[in-house]
């Protein structure tokens, strides 16, 4: 019963995180959040990192105080310049839409790429919040689309490639299971990627989070 509040909270804290990338944005996760909060997601929740600000919203939507598509703007969980502003409201002039356009056309799907791609001016502009900056910026050029989804798996793989081994080299806790246990789908979109590698590293991880202590 604890892994699967544990594993609730985790799953709504990442909705949470990435209801910007997510299609149908707070009107697709709110709901979500009033079905599936109850007192023990609620305790769990308060020890996570962010995981108050999320309560604070979903008591928000509770008492009506926020709309159930929308989300208070000092809530939004984005992290130093992006705390204040919504990122589809953020606009670029002709220089750096046409240094975005660029550095987006000539992505190459290689760590080496992603890298490269990251340390641009205009990526780093967003911090730690590119991916969503990025995406709510670009979410009107179809003609982007296709090369800015490459740059997305790209660095979701990678990203998933990274935590997974760190996680099978740690001592596993409850919440580390929980945790991966709610990610476990994008590690089986993502890690399969790497060939058999991936494929035998998604075994491990598994494998890893099944074990008892």
């Amino acid at each position: 019963m604890k892994a699967k509040t544990r594993a609730t909270a985790q799953k709504l804290l990442n909705l949470y995180r990435q209801a910007h990338v997510i299609i149908g944005g707070w009107s697709a996760v709110n709901p979500i959040f009033l079905d599936e909060i109850n007192d023990n997601v609620v305790a769990e929740l308060q020890d996570l990192p962010t995981g108050k600000m999320l309560l604070r919203h979903i008591e928000n939507l509770q008492n009506g105080t926020t709309p159930i598509d929308s989300i208070d703007r000092e809530l939004l969980p984005y992290g130093g310049m992006m705390a204040g502003e919504s990122v589809a409201s953020i606009n670029l002039n002709d220089a750096q839409m046409s240094a975005l356009t660029d550095a987006i056309d000539k992505f190459i799907p290689t760590q080496q790429g992603l890298d490269i791609f990251i340390s641009k001016p205009i990526v780093q502009r967003f911090g730690e919040e590119w991916i969503n900056a990025i995406g709510a910026i670009i979410q009107t050029k179809s003609d982007l689309q296709e090369k800015w989804k490459s740059v997305v798996q790209t660095y979701n793989a990678y990203r998933l490639w990274d935590s997974a081994n760190n996680i099978i080299s740690t001592p596993l806790t409850e919440r580390v299971r929980a945790q991966v246990q709610a990610e476990m789908p994008e590690y089986e979109t993502y890690l399969p990627m790497f060939g058999d590698a991936g494929t035998e590293l998604l075994n491990k991880l598994r494998n890893f989070i099944s074990a008892t202590n």
